[in-house]
């Protein structure tokens, strides 16, 4: 009898667990792409590089104080893919905001989001994948299709923060099997931050920053750095990880979603309807059947 309740409980308080942790999810991505939007309405003031600069300077304060790395203990094995991980890190957000700033949100965000799903997709022998990967490059393709207004320059902005976030995920993999907890994440976002610090001086000395565009890139970073990694990591002890990469796809609808409400971006049915295979197919080839594997504390 006691076995059985303690089985009732556990079947009880996981649904529980699951919806809050759906929560945290959506509240993440809500968060980054109004965070992104809020950063967009400083570009005009301050321009992409001295929002981005600011963006890494909170990144780097919020990861330094959640890591608190041990920079002296590290050795070369180590520091190598911190060292790309930085690169990769900064170079992802300067491409995305500039991005952001020539061809809308919505657009950007989806044309980024190629990066995890070829990541998804390499390797794999999956009809099922195959047809994912077929489905988003046609979708691409309506995305990118020529028009007179297609700013083509942005376009390959966009698909550069794609190839940025596939090496991101790829060098998170190493730096977490060489540094424990998230200290290589910190020490890579610290590098980030004090690379900026010269290009931020100059890009705000170029274009002076008024209190409400500092107002504005200050909190981008916040909603962009500090609560989309404490949700994520109240998130990733409620549901499984392969959920999580899974509920990851929708941001590019609430991309589109936040860029129509906040920034009066408008994208027509086409669009959307891209969007929506592209979200599909990210969905498809990041869902996996879950393994049996022992229980084990996250990471």
């Amino acid at each position: 009898m006691a076995i059985h309740a303690q089985s009732a409980q556990r079947e009880t308080a996981a649904p529980a667990g699951s919806w809050s942790g759906v929560a945290m999810m959506l509240g993440s991505g809500l968060s980054n792409q109004v965070g992104a939007a809020v950063a967009a309405l400083a570009f005009p003031v301050m321009g992409p590089v001295g929002v981005v600069a600011v963006r890494q300077w909170v990144a780097a304060a919020v990861l330094l104080g959640a890591g608190r790395p041990r920079f002296r203990t590290f050795t070369a094995a180590q520091w190598r893919p911190v060292l790309g991980l930085a690169l990769v890190f900064a170079a992802m957000n300067l491409s995305l905001y500039t991005a952001i700033d020539r061809i809308g949100l919505g657009l950007a965000v989806t044309l980024e989001f190629l990066g995890p799903l070829t990541v998804a997709l390499a390797g794999s022998r999956r009809r099922t994948d195959l047809l994912c990967a077929l489905a988003a490059a046609g979708a691409v393709l309506v995305l990118t299709r020529p028009q007179p207004s297609t700013d083509y320059l942005g376009i390959g902005l966009a698909l550069l923060a794609a190839v940025c976030w596939a090496c991101y995920i790829l060098l998170n993999r190493t730096v977490g099997t060489r540094l424990p907890g998230v200290q290589g994440s910190a020490a890579a976002a610290a590098v980030s931050g004090l690379a900026y610090l010269p290009v931020g001086a100059a890009a705000l000395w170029l274009h002076p920053p008024t209190p409400t565009a500092l107002a504005c890139a200050l909190t981008a970073g916040i909603l962009a750095s500090a609560v989309p990694f404490l949700a994520d990591l109240l998130a990733l002890r409620r549901v499984p990880a392969h959920f999580f990469g899974t509920f990851m796809s929708i941001n590019p609808v609430l991309a589109a979603l936040v860029g129509t409400v906040l920034l009066n971006e408008h994208l027509d049915a086409t669009s959307w309807l891209a969007i929506a295979a592209i979200v599909t197919a990210n969905a498809t080839a990041l869902a996996r059947p879950a393994r049996t594997e022992p229980a084990r504390e996250p990471a």
